[in-house]
C-alpha cells in the first residue's frame, strides 16, 4: 500500500477527530491503534496512527512518534501531520515540543507550522493566541485540567517552553491574502516553528493550500482541512464519499471517564434517560470483586436499554480522589476499571460502544484488542462513529471530553437505530 498522507496523533480521540476531517474532505482513511503490524490494511489514501503519547514520559512519546514516522515513510507517505489537541494539551516539559523537534530533525525540515485551530468547536488562533469559545486558553476550563493544566494562551510561549526551537508568527492579515502570501511570509521567517492565525474554516483551507509542499505540519484536526484538495488538484486523489455504518446488532454501552465540563453535562443528560452506574474509586481500591459487581448490574438491565457507566465527577469529587490517591493513580484506577468493564461486556454482546475521554478511550480500545478503525458517519464535529473490522459488526465512538452537545450520547446511539 502506498499512501499520500500520514498522521501521527498523540491520543485516540484526536486520531478519530483528524481521520474524520480527512474523510469528510474526500480521502479514504484508516486509523490504526499504534504502529501497524505486518497485517494488511484496508485500501487508504491516508493512515492515522493513534498513539497514547500525550501524557507519556517524554522519551517514550518521542520514541513512539519516531517509530510511527518510520512506518509511514515506509508506506510512501508524502506528507506528515503531527496531530495534537486543539487546546494544545501539554506541560512546560512536553510532549508537543520534544516530539515536534524529533520529527523535524528526522525529516530535515527547517520550518513547521503550528495551528491548533478548530473553529467548528470554538478553538481559534488570533494574534498568535489560542482561544476556546472566545476565552483565552489559560482562562478557559483547561486551566484546571488534571494532567495538562494550560498556563498561557500564547503559542509562542507554550511551544517555546518545551521546544529546542524558536517560534515565529503569521497573522490573520497575511492569511486572508491567500496561499501565496502565506508561503512568502513563512519563507521570510527564520524560526523553526510558525504559529499561523485561523478563525474560520476558510482560513484553514487557505492555510492548507499554502502547505502543499510542506513535508511536516502540526496542529489540531483543522490543519488537515485543506490538504485533500491539494492532492485533488495534483491529480493524485479521486474524491471519495465514505460509506455509512453497516447494521450493528447488539447492546449499547456508554463509558465516560472524562472530567470535562462538557462531559459532565452530557452525563447528567444521559442519566435522566437511561440506566446509569457511577464508579466509586474507594470501592475500586478496597473491593477485588467490584468490577464484576458493576458488570453484573449492567447485564441485569433490560437488553433494549443503553447503559451508562461513568466516573465523570464534579470538581470537588475529582479533587478529593486526586488528594487521596494521587493525580496519576486516580486516573489510572478509573481507566483500568472502565477498560475491564468494556472487555467483559463486549464479550457479552455489547457491540455499540461510546467512550468519553482521551485517556479512557486509549485504555478501552487497548483492552478490546482493536487494531484498526474505519471512519464512518459523524456524530458531532470532531467525533465520528467508527467501524471495527470483523464479524460480528461492531461500532465504537471515541469522544474528546470537551466535544459534543449536551445530548451527544443519546444522539450517537439514535444514529444506529
Amino acid at each position: 500500500m502506498s499512501i499520500l498522507l500520514g498522521v501521527i496523533a498523540d491520543d485516540f480521540t484526536g486520531a478519530t477527530d483528524i481521520a474524520n476531517t480527512l474523510a469528510k474532505e474526500g480521502m479514504r482513511v484508516v486509523q490504526t491503534i499504534g504502529v501497524p503490524d505486518s497485517g494488511a490494511l484496508p485500501e487508504a489514501n491516508a493512515v492515522v496512527i493513534a498513539l497514547k503519547s500525550r501524557t507519556a514520559p517524554v522519551q517514550d512519546a518521542v520514541d513512539w512518534s519516531l517509530g510511527a514516522l518510520e512506518w509511514l515513510l515506509g508506506q510512501g507517505a508524502q506528507q506528515i501531520v503531527f496531530k495534537y489537541c486543539s487546546t494544545f494539551d501539554s506541560t512546560p516539559q512536553g510532549n508537543i515540543g520534544p516530539v515536534a523537534d524529533a520529527l523535524q530533525t528526522r525529516l530535515g525540515e527547517k520550518r513547521t507550522v503550528i495551528c491548533p485551530a478548530f473553529p467548528e468547536n470554538g478553538r481559534i488562533v488570533k494574534v498568535g493566541h489560542l482561544y476556546v469559545n472566545g476565552t483565552p486558553l489559560h482562562e478557559s476550563p483547561m486551566r484546571d485540567h488534571p494532567l495538562t493544566p494550560m498556563w498561557d494562551s500564547s503559542l509562542k510561549a507554550l511551544m517555546g517552553a518545551q521546544s529546542q526551537g524558536t517560534v515565529g508568527e503569521v497573522g490573520l492579515d497575511v492569511v486572508r491574502q491567500g496561499p501565496a502570501a502565506i508561503s512568502a511570509a513563512m519563507a521570510a521567517i527564520e524560526d523553526n516553528y510558525i504559529a499561523v492565525d485561523a478563525t474560520t474554516d476558510d482560513d484553514l483551507r487557505t492555510i492548507g493550500g499554502a502547505l502543499a509542499n510542506s513535508r511536516l505540519l502540526s496542529g489540531g484536526s483543522g490543519i488537515a482541512t485543506g490538504l485533500p484538495q491539494n492532492y485533488l488538484d495534483q491529480g493524485q486523489l479521486t474524491s471519495f464519499s465514505k460509506p455509512g455504518l453497516p447494521a450493528v446488532v447488539g447492546r449499547s454501552l456508554i463509558l465516560s471517564g472524562s472530567a470535562s465540563v462538557a462531559t459532565q453535562s452530557q452525563v447528567a443528560y444521559a442519566k435522566a434517560r437511561m440506566p446509569a452506574i457511577e464508579v466509586n474509586l474507594d470501592r475500586v481500591a478496597e473491593q477485588s470483586g467490584y468490577i464484576d459487581e458493576i458488570c453484573d448490574w449492567v447485564l441485569g438491565r433490560d437488553a433494549s436499554d443503553p447503559v451508562l457507566v461513568y466516573g465523570t465527577s464534579s470538581g470537588e469529587v475529582l479533587r478529593r480522589n486526586q488528594e487521596k490517591y494521587g493525580v496519576a493513580k486516580s486516573g489510572e484506577m478509573l481507566e483500568n476499571t472502565l477498560s475491564q468493564v468494556a472487555s467483559t461486556l463486549a464479550s457479552e454482546g455489547f457491540t455499540r460502544i461510546v467512550v468519553a475521554g482521551g485517556e479512557t478511550s486509549g485504555a478501552v480500545v487497548s483492552a478490546l484488542g482493536i487494531k484498526t478503525l474505519q471512519i464512518r458517519d459523524e456524530i458531532a464535529p470532531g467525533v465520528p462513529w467508527c467501524e471495527v473490522p470483523g464479524t460480528p459488526a461492531r461500532a465504537i465512538a471515541l469522544k474528546s471530553g470537551n466535544f459534543g452537545q449536551e445530548s451527544f450520547f443519546i444522539d450517537a446511539l439514535e444514529m444506529l437505530e
